[in-house]
């Protein structure tokens, strides 16, 4: 099973509408922002900011950009 299958999987459960799926450009970006985060912070911190962001894109946020700023913070925090 892919990570897109899987998430497509979720995403049914869930009841989310076809309008939420994802593709393969997705789930990298949530991918690389989790790996950013887990690794320049603190490995808990991987899965608490792709959530944090998850809350922020359902209220509207453009993913591409909120993952973009998020990984810049991350990066940022690790040369502090």
């Amino acid at each position: 099973m892919t990570l897109v299958e899987w998430a497509d999987l979720v995403r049914a459960e869930l009841e989310l509408n076809e309008q939420e799926s994802m593709d393969r450009a997705d789930v990298d970006r949530i991918l690389d922002l989790t790996r950013d985060a887990a690794h320049s912070v603190a490995r808990p911190a991987g899965p608490l900011t792709v959530y944090l962001m998850g809350i922020a894109v359902g209220r509207g946020a453009d993913p591409e950009e909120a993952a973009a700023l998020l990984s810049r913070l991350a990066l940022d925090s690790a040369q502090e």
